[in-house]
């Protein structure tokens, strides 16, 4: 049988890619064709895509981006008949090197049976897991969360909620909150925010919809929702140190999945760093069902002094 054949992705490949890319996530999420041709339409320095070939029937793709959190790190994405992850990946390894990216890394659930094997083979090492979880919102009911809202209402604190438009959002402190909590989160790269910057902050993290729990014009807890269609999306949540193991998480975050439902959002979804337990047990507290785990897999590539003397720009 041929090899396949690897080339750039043209704009034509994009229903199938997307058909493919669906199919590889087992239906989790759903990418239509203008999510490809967006991407395809979008150059950006690093970023490539690739397709796989047998002749006219497109097999296989990778998707190549730089990762934010891991400097000189590429993150790659297969996708498709597994009989072509080679020709993918040895393409990937040239452009890496040429590009100056010092690591591969790669995230997949350990269902993702042809993407985990390909990797363990291909000399990549499960560097790192996170946990993913969803909930079903028709089923919610904010009832048995009404004590713990009285509790700390009596003691003057009140959960408000915003958008990214609200005038009287207090933007600085959720944005100091959100900051002081990522150096005491646990960290690995799938789960770390690229940046702690106010600006990242209100355009990746608070994009949707913050609920935060406010006592006397203090900002005690937060949680941050991204708004699709038909779900919600967990951004972040932090709770300030003095404040934790008193409930604030719980609440905030119960009372956004209630909003939610009220608004006709369906399902939630959720994760993080295996490593971060309190957020384990309010997830679990809330009904979240815990997903297959995620597997960051990950291969350090030779230094450039090692590498073939080829023209080099540093993506990091």
């Amino acid at each position: 049988m041929n090899e396949p054949t690897v080339s750039d992705a043209r704009p034509a490949d994009a229903p199938a890619l997307a058909r493919l890319l669906t199919d590889a996530y087992l239906g989790q999420w759903v990418y239509p064709p203008e999510h490809v041709a967006r991407r395809l339409d979008t150059p950006r320095p690093g970023r490539f895509t690739l397709s796989a070939r047998r002749g006219e029937q497109l097999l296989a793709g990778l998707n190549a981006d730089p990762f934010g959190s891991v400097p000189g790190g590429l993150r790659v994405q297969l996708y498709g008949d597994a009989s072509a992850f080679t020709p993918l990946y040895l393409e990937t390894l040239t452009r890496a090197a040429r590009l100056g990216y010092r690591s591969l890394l790669s995230v997949v659930r350990h269902d993702h049976r042809p993407q985990v094997e390909f990797l363990g083979a291909a000399g990549f090492r499960n560097a790192y897991q996170s946990w993913g979880a969803h909930l079903q919102l028709q089923g919610f009911d904010f009832t048995p969360y009404r004590q713990l809202e009285e509790r700390h209402y009596l003691e003057g604190t009140e959960v408000h909620s915003y958008t990214p438009e609200s005038p009287d959002a207090p933007w600085d402190a959720l944005h100091r909150l959100y900051a002081d909590a990522l150096k005491d989160t646990p960290r690995n790269p799938t789960t770390t925010h690229e940046s702690d910057s106010s600006e990242y902050f209100r355009a990746e993290v608070a994009s949707g919809r913050v609920f935060a729990a406010v006592r006397r014009g203090e900002v005690m807890s937060y949680t941050a929702l991204g708004l699709n269609e038909a779900s919600v999306e967990s951004h972040h949540t932090a709770t300030r140190a003095a404040s934790r193991g008193r409930g604030l998480a719980t609440l905030i975050k119960a009372t956004a999945l209630n909003w939610a439902r009220e608004q006709g959002h369906l399902r939630a979804s959720t994760g993080g760093n295996v490593a971060n337990l309190p957020m384990l047990r309010v997830n679990q507290s809330l009904g979240y069902l815990p997903e297959p785990m995620w597997l960051t897999w990950v291969r350090d590539l030779p230094s450039p002094a090692l590498a073939p003397a080829t023209p080099a720009t540093s993506p990091a």
